[in-house]
Formats: C-alpha cells, structure tokens, sequence
C-alpha cells in the first residue's frame, strides 16, 4: 500500500512538474479590450482538446446620404450595397492542435468574400482562376509548434495580415467602417510564417509571402517583411510594428514597395466593477511607405518623367466602455495620402471592372479610374459609433461616419454602374459614373461569434 501510495505522489509530482513547464505566451495578458482582437475572454469549446470550431457571422444594413441609385457602395472593403440588409461574412471552421500538429481552417461566405478578393490582380496572371479558387476562405494554414522558449510556430498557407491594425473580423473592431489607412492595406497574406515567442510578452513573426494581399505572384520575386508584436504584464500596453518589401506592380519587376506600419495601444483606465464608465483606451496607427523604380520614385519627386509615389497614412480611435462593458462609445478617424493611387482601392462598377490588359497596374473597363503614377490622392474620415453588448458572444453597432477624398471617388446619387443602376442596361455614350468627393452615411450592424 505504502508503494502504491509512493508511486501516485511521484506521478502527481512528475505532472505538475511537466505542467508547470508549459509556456503560454501572452498568458495573463487581458487582450479583450484591445482594438483589432479576439473580445471574449473564453470560448464555449475550449473544453474540446484537438479541434476547437469557430463560427462568425455579420450583417449589415448601411445608409449613404448620396443615395446612389445602383445601391453600390465604392472604396470599401467592409461594405457593399447601400439601403439593403446584407450578409457581408460567414466564417465557420477552427482550429486542429494535435502532438504539437496545428492547423486552423476558416471558410467566408456572403459579399466580402467578392469584395475582398477582387482587388488582388495578381490571378490575371496566368491561369486556374486563383481569385475563385480561394474566394471562399479567409484562412487555411497548418503547421508544427516547437517547444522552445514560449513556443514556436512554423505555418504554410493562407494566413491574416496585421498591417493597418484593424481585424479582418468585424467583431475585433472597434470600428465598422475601417479608416483608409486600414482599408488600403492587406486583409491577407498567402505564404509561409514563423511565429517565434521568446518571452511571455514578446512575438518575433517573419513572413515569406507571394505578395501584397496578393493570392499570387505579380512578379518574380517574393515578398519578405515581418510582424513584432509586445504587450505588457499589466495588460495596458500593446506595441506591434509590422514591415514589408516586394515588388508588387504587375509586369513591372524594377519597381519595389517597401511599407512600415506602426500602432500603439494604451488602455488608460480599467475598472470594470463600476456600473458607469469601465474602461477607457486609444489605439493610433501610423504608416509610411512607398514604391521606387519603374518610372516612379519614392518621395523625390524632382524629376517629372520619375513621379514620387508614396503612402503617409494615420488613424486616431478612443473608446470609452460603461454599464460594466455593456455599452461602447468609440470617436476616431484618420487619413491618407497616396500620390500615384497605388494602394488605393478602385471605384467599382462600370468604372473599373476588369484591369488593363495593356497596363496591368490600371483598371480598365469603359471608365477607368486614373492610377498613373504622380496622380494624386488624399483622403480623410471621421466616424463614431454606440455599441450594446449583451453577451460577448454578440456586439449590435450603430456607426455614423464621413468620409472625403482629393478627386472625385464616391459614389453619388447616379451610381457607377449605367444610368438605370442595373449592369444589364446598355450605356449611352454621353453616360458617366457620378463620382463625388464625399459620403455620409449610417451603418447598423449586428456581429455574432461563438
């Protein structure tokens, strides 16, 4: 009986030892608060070892004062239609752990999986129609974690990019309509990753990737960059700088892209007892970028027949929490200059729907937007919004938010599409798209994730 006895207490002992060698980075570390992350603080599966499912979904109703007539909206990746209740994401898959085997699988239905993908114009090189291919998944990657420090993680696949700050989930944002320094930078990488945890506070996450939110390659060559990412043991600081290189214009090899976007986020007041305000953060994102080569180049722009072409962007969010976390109040906004419109997103519909099969860093179509280099634009947003969380398992948004551009961008109340608003109707030769300078409107959204 005594043996029995010794031999359980060194079993117990020799799994408590083994627990207590298994590092979890970022443990302890309450992310829930932070803009552009998971806002729950567990998941109903977690209790299921090798596969934890995961289910997103977003609705949204939006209102543009310009009223287009063809119920499209330009310039946005969040939103599509105007006036019209739309399922703009499905996402259900998970996550697989098994002997240090991962791999995470996530589908997406509904109108981002059209408005995302389309502006990736690297699938017109070549064949097999990438942009289909892939269009119904945001993330499809496995990998092998290595024990080593806090842990390491080698991935293959489709993956998130964290340049611009915001999720590609809308239930991580603290804000629907992302601001253009968000919006004009990738919602995804397809490639390999290393994600290297050598603290607890600390993530080191190179990237070799086929290109700029890009499903292939415009090019030759590869693009390389990189995430860090550091949070702080009192949970009130996170710093992440995330940098790039590539040569991302299409059939033109000798122009690089080189891209460094930064943010900070303080949670500045946090007592969650309280029944008025909470909680109280800021989060601000900083970008500098550019493409040199090729005709362009960089931020001298000396020589006329040589243009600058550049990217100076910011954004600026304040959130104030209340009633115990029910209730959210964010105020923010940024802007964006863009001089050769390289990453600006393309107005849709009859303006820009196809691109230029004798130039393909330009739209074409029977209206193209202009995207030569030394065009200029500027554009700045402001938005607001109330947000009513009963549960974290569901957030309701009520966002106002106004947007202006240097050149005409935004749909107006003609729409971009014919001047009836439906594709089908013949174009009359004197008919143009009604871009505009600036939009109001109103979105209402409800996002759900279990």
């Amino acid at each position: 009986m005594k043996n029995i006895f010794c031999l359980t207490s060194l079993a117990i002992f020799i799994l408590s030892q083994t627990i207590a060698q298994v590092k979890v980075p970022f443990a302890g570390i309450d992310q829930t608060w932070q803009n552009g992350a998971d806002r729950r603080d567990s998941s109903v599966f977690q209790h299921m070892k090798i596969f934890t499912p995961s289910l997103l979904m977003d609705l949204n109703y939006n209102y543009s004062f310009n009223d287009p007539i063809d119920h499209t909206v330009v310039g946005s990746t969040a939103l599509a239609r105007h006036a019209e209740l739309q399922l703009a994401a499905l996402h259900f898959g998970g996550d697989f752990n098994y002997q240090n085997v991962r791999a995470r699988i996530m589908t997406q239905f509904g109108t981002r999986s059209t408005v995302v993908p389309r502006n990736d114009y690297s699938p017109y090189r070549g064949q097999y129609d990438l942009a289909n291919v892939y269009r119904y998944l945001s993330e499809a990657y496995a990998g092998y974690h290595i024990d080593k420090w806090y842990g390491i993680n080698i991935d293959a696949g489709l993956f998130m990019s964290y340049i611009g700050l915001n999720s590609f989930y809308q239930a991580e944002n603290w804000e629907y309509q992302a601001s253009f320094t968000s919006d004009n930078t990738p919602w995804f990488f397809n490639g390999v990753r290393i994600q290297i945890f050598p603290t607890k506070n600390l993530k080191i996450e190179p990237w070799l990737i086929n290109g700029w939110q890009s499903y292939g390659m415009f090019n030759s060559m590869p693009g390389i960059g990189g995430s860090v990412t550091y949070m702080s043991s009192n949970s009130n600081w996170k710093l992440i700088t995330n940098n790039y290189y590539g040569a991302d214009a299409a059939a033109i090899p000798d122009r690089k892209r080189f891209h460094s976007d930064n943010s900070v986020l303080h949670r500045y007041y946090n007592h969650p007892e309280r029944s008025g305000i909470s909680k109280m953060a800021f989060s601000f994102t900083g970008d500098i970028g550019f493409e040199k080569g090729g005709g362009v180049n960089g931020f001298d722009d000396s020589d006329p027949a040589n243009p600058a072409q550049y990217f100076v962007s910011a954004m600026f969010y304040n959130r104030v929490w209340f009633a115990q976390n029910k209730w959210a109040w964010t105020l923010g906004g940024g802007f964006m200059k863009n001089p050769g419109r390289y990453l600006v997103l393309y107005p849709t519909g009859q303006a820009s729907p196809l691109p230029n099969p004798n130039n393909p860093t330009q739209t074409a179509g029977a209206f193209p937007f202009s995207a030569n280099p030394g065009d200029p634009f500027e554009g700045w947003d402001a938005s607001t919004n109330i947000d009513y969380m009963p549960s974290q398992h569901i957030l309701f948004r009520m966002e106002w938010v106004h947007r202006e551009a240097s050149v005409p961008y935004f749909a107006g109340h003609g729409g971009v599409t014919s001047p009836s608003g439906y594709n089908t109707t013949p174009l009359d030769p004197n008919w143009r798209p009604d871009l505009v300078k600036s939009e109001s409107k109103l979105i209402f959204a409800l996002l759900f994730r279990l």
